[in-house]
């Protein structure tokens, strides 16, 4: 009866996943993305903080200074993040997504009590989601090679 011989550590390689976009694209995607974001989170906390009323010079600077921090912050943690430990990775996501919806719903003049819970719990579901796909898809001992 033959056996299947074992395979050496060789012939055992980790897969890549196919590369759709070229280099060109993703060097864009990495300033495009996190710009677009910031300019939709800045209107948007632009909009909760003056409740419907008419659009002033201070309500535009918040909202532009807003979508600043917001891109610069995200940029940040889509860039450095990848490269901590799955737990650290998830709990970086946790934090931004829930200080990001904290300081949304506190715009509306909502308690810092109110934004605050609010922001852990959306948090809470970001860092259960993220922690189970980084868990899912790493190792322990860090981000996939390929």
């Amino acid at each position: 009866m033959a056996h299947a011989a074992p395979a050496s550590r060789k012939m055992i390689t980790q897969r890549r996943r196919p590369d759709v976009f070229s280099t060109r694209t993703h060097a864009v995607a990495k300033v495009a993305l996190p710009v677009v974001l910031g300019l939709i989170y800045g209107f948007w906390a632009a909009a909760n903080q003056r409740h419907g009323g008419p659009v002033t010079g201070w309500n535009l600077l918040f909202g532009f200074v807003t979508a600043l921090v917001f891109a610069v912050l995200f940029a940040a943690v889509w860039q450095l993040a990848p490269r901590l430990p799955r737990e650290l990775h998830a709990a970086c996501w946790f934090v931004f997504t829930g200080c990001a919806v904290g300081f949304l719903y506190n715009q509306t003049g909502a308690s810092v009590y109110s934004s605050s819970g609010l922001g852990l719990v959306v948090g809470a579901g970001v860092l259960a989601m993220m922690f189970y796909r980084y868990y899912t898809h790493e190792d322990a001992a860090g981000p996939p090679i390929g």
